[in-house]
Order: structure tokens, then sequence, then C-alpha cells
């Protein structure tokens, strides 16, 4: 059993592996994330058992389990470490220079050009910060930044309460009916399915989809659906295809300029509806940080999206624009 160390000081990197480490279960998992050796983590995590006096971890099982007196320490150290780093992005708020870490995740609607142009522009800005984007859904976005393996991301605003994460809404992005452009079907006879022509909707796991599907209840629409995709461009392919329709977004039509030809996009008939996006962030992270990130992504948003789509379609300028 280790002996209390008076040699091994107790340090910040120690503290932070640990709980990353119990968090993944795994010397690799923790390495590959915080860009360490697996040999720098354990030396680490060794130095804290040393200078505590007691194993934290059962070092014969795999994956990492934490010993009875390290669950009680990492309890202890959550809301410590979550202090400091509040404290270390107050004290940093005015000087964005130097930043030294910061991880985005973003849903794929912003990643073919929008997100490209972000990360050019703050690589710019902040000159001595590593950098690291992901891309997922909303759902998991949200669940990365709970456990704090993300700083900020750009999302849809979930519906349910996001409790300790802050968010600033950002664009609002109005559900739209996309049809075959050469359809001879009226588009209230193909939304309240008086038509054959099946309904082509996202995957049920994702948040979109469970806003276009509440919505539809509420009106009372009852659409049969043989097709469910989490990719908006195969949507947009298969209805281009003349095989269905289905609603989405002017921000994911946009994406699908390829298909645009063989695709008409329309008002939803009746109570329109719209899903928010927005930057969502813990409440460690930079204010300054948030400032620089919002105020350009909302000039991209303008420049790549907003005003190449109001020349097409004057009648989204009410409803698709950003959230002030």
């Amino acid at each position: 059993m280790p002996r209390p160390n008076a040699n091994k000081d107790l340090n910040l990197k120690g503290l932070e592996l640990f709980q990353i480490c119990a968090q993944k279960g795994s010397l690799q998992a923790a390495a590959e994330e915080t860009g360490l050796t697996i040999s720098t983590v354990s030396h680490h995590l060794r130095n804290l058992e040393d200078h505590l006096g007691v194993e934290l971890f059962n070092h014969a099982r795999r994956p990492m389990v934490l010993t009875p007196k390290g669950q009680v320490f990492l309890r202890n150290i959550s809301d410590a470490l979550y202090a400091i780093r509040k404290a270390k992005a107050e004290a940093s708020a005015g000087n964005i220079a130097e930043a030294s870490y910061l991880r985005i995740g973003t849903i794929e609607d912003f990643d073919s050009d929008i997100i490209p142009e972000l990360a050019v522009f703050l690589s710019g800005h902040m000159p001595s910060c590593d950098f690291m984007y992901h891309t997922d859904s909303s759902h998991a976005i949200v669940e990365m930044l709970r456990n704090r393996h993300l700083d900020l991301g750009i999302t849809t605003t979930p519906e349910d309460r996001l409790r300790d994460l802050q968010d600033r809404p950002l664009l609002r992005d109005p559900f739209v009916v996309v049809l075959p452009r050469f359809s001879e079907k009226s588009l209230s006879d193909i939304v309240e399915g008086r038509t054959k022509l099946p309904f082509l909707r996202f995957s049920g796991n994702l948040i979109i989809a469970r806003q276009i599907e509440s919505q539809m209840r509420r009106l009372g629409l009852s659409q049969q659906s043989n097709f469910e995709c989490s990719n908006n461009q195969t949507l947009m392919a298969v209805v281009a295809a003349g095989a269905g329709w289905t609603i989405t977004t002017p921000l994911l039509f946009s994406r699908a300029k390829r298909f645009h030809p063989n695709l008409s996009m329309h008002k939803f008939p009746g109570k329109s509806f719209a899903r928010t996006l927005a930057i969502v962030s813990t409440p460690d992270c930079s204010r300054s940080v948030l400032d620089l990130i919002d105020d350009k992504l909302r000039a991209l948003i303008r420049d790549y999206a907003l005003t190449a789509q109001y020349e097409k379609t004057p009648w989204l300028a009410d409803s698709f624009k950003l959230v002030e």
C-alpha cells in the first residue's frame, strides 16, 4: 500500500488526470484525451496515490475501477476542480491571445463552410491555443459538455433543461417542407397524407426528428414512413429522385445545393415552428472566448446562409434569422 510521501507534491495535473481516468476507466483513453503518453499519466497517478497514502484504483482490474477511497476522493475533488477551472477562465477572460486549450463540438450543419472559416479565424486570434474540433449530433455534444469533454458546442437547443450548462441562442431555423420539384400534387394534399408520396423522416434518435414529430402530432398529422435517415444530404437526394417528401430547415436545405434543381422548398402549412441553434458552453468557459466566437459565427451565418437564401426565397426573411 502506498505510504504518504511529503516529497510527492499534490498538483493540479495529477488531480485532473485522476478525474479523467475515473471517467474513462483507462490510462490509454486518458492519454488520448490529454495528448500525454500512457507512462506520463501513470506516473501522475502513482505520485497522487503516494502523496495520499492510499490506492485510488484497483490496478488489477480492467477497465480501471475506483477503490472505495477513490470514489470518496473523486466526489470531494470534483467541485474543487470545477471551481479552479472557473477561476482560471475568469482570470484569463480578457486575454484571449494567451488561451491554451479549447475543445469545440459542432453539428454537421455548419461543417462544410462556416466551421472551417471559424477555425481559421480562431487560429489567428488565439495563436497559443491548442484546438480540438468534434462533429456529432446535438444530443451527443450536449452530453460531452455535461461530462466536461468539450468546452463549448454549437447545437440545436435541446427540449430538456440544460441544468449546469449555459446557452446563447444564435439562429432561428424554421421547419419547411421539401418536395420533388416536378410533383403534380398540392402541398396540402401531400402533407395531410392524401397522396401516395411517402414521408421521409429523420432518424428518431435525433432532436430534430423529435421536434418534427411533436409538431405533427399537435396538428393531427399522421404519416407512415418506411424510410428513416440521420443524414440530411441523403434525405435531399431521395426527395430529388422523386421517391418522397420531407420536412427539414432552410439551413439544412442550403447545404444540399447539388440537388436543388430537382427540389422545391415551401412554408410549412398551418402553424409554423422552428428549431433554435445555440452556442452551449460549460460555466467555466471564458466569456471573452464566447464573445469572440459568438460575434464571428453571426457574421459567417449571415454571409454563408442568410444572405444567399434570402435572394432565392425572400419569404424566409421573417423567420430564418439570427436571434438578437
